[in-house]
């Protein structure tokens, strides 16, 4: 068996090159709460470990006009304790806050838990329904990519050979425009989403919803962007009829499977219940804004 090693790369160059001349398996260290666990397993049998958190700009949060700017090894308890981004996306930090306890939370990052590629990941939907991108780099320079772009299976991505998350992109909300996300998991914390859901609306000042995005996890092989759930509430208000629509059109989104944690028609049946739930969540702190 080769040996493992180890680089910690202080530019993104550097970082790209060490990748991108891997002869074997390398993966990206940036916050490493999965990672080791499954090098620890054996689960996961790489080569080459790359700590990108040395590069400058991969830690911090910053605003540059329009958007947030998140470096991809910035920690959850960075990120839930930035005031600017908590009253902006209080969504998004409420996906992130839910992973793990507080010590897991010193270290586990938003590239990290997106590019494991687990279904279930709970940062995931919340930055979908922000319409969120991230920039990546790689051998041929810099791209962006929408971050639904990014998983395409369970632990695959859609990242070419020496390409790594630099930072992500958050474009700051409108007026009257907020989200929420919501799991459902067998223990009252630490344990794996059985269903996740975020949603993202912007109200007129009538209170009818102008714009939405409605995101499932753990529900399918990726995230599901539920367009049918979002056309439900677009154009209403969040009457009783509305929140019927969204259930049901949640419920038909669902691709799931039967595992420990719940079965198909479970899951299916907790999906629309999350979903009127963030929904009603969202529609309440957009009309506040």
């Amino acid at each position: 068996m080769p040996s493992l090693s180890f680089a910690a790369p202080t530019s993104v160059d550097e970082a790209v090159k060490i990748l991108a001349g891997a002869s074997g398996m390398a993966k990206v260290l940036a916050g490493g709460t999965d990672l080791l666990v499954q090098l620890r397993s054996g689960r996961m049998k790489p080569e080459l470990i790359v700590d990108t958190k040395r590069i400058p700009g991969m830690i911090g949060i910053r605003e540059e006009g329009a958007h947030f700017v998140i470096g991809a090894s910035t920690p959850g308890t960075v990120i839930y304790e930035n005031e600017a981004l908590t009253r902006a996306w209080p969504g998004i930090v409420e996906g992130m806050d839910l992973i793990g306890s507080e010590q897991i939370q010193g270290r586990a990052s938003l590239a990290g838990n997106l590019c494991n590629a687990s279904p279930a990941a709970d940062s995931v939907p919340a930055l979908i329904a922000a319409r969120a991108t991230c920039v990546i780099a790689g051998p041929s320079g810099k791209r962006e990519a929408l971050v639904e772009a990014i998983v395409t299976g369970p632990g695959r991505t859609s990242l070419a050979k020496g390409e790594f998350i630099v930072e992500f992109h958050v474009p700051k909300p409108k007026p009257h425009q907020s989200d929420a996300y919501l799991r459902f998991i067998p223990r009252t914390e630490m344990d794996i989403a059985v269903v996740g859901c975020a949603v993202n609306v912007t109200l007129d000042t009538s209170g009818v919803c102008t714009d939405a995005r409605v995101v499932l996890g753990a529900v399918a092989p990726t995230q599901i962007v539920c367009d049918e759930a979002a056309k439900a509430l677009i154009g209403h208000r969040l009457d009783k009829e509305t929140l019927s629509k969204l259930d049901a059109a949640a419920g038909r989104a669902c691709n799931p499977i039967t595992d420990k944690r719940g079965t198909i028609e479970y899951r299916i049946k907790v999906a629309g219940v999350l979903a009127r739930r963030a929904a009603a969540i969202a529609f309440e702190r957009a009309a506040q804004r």
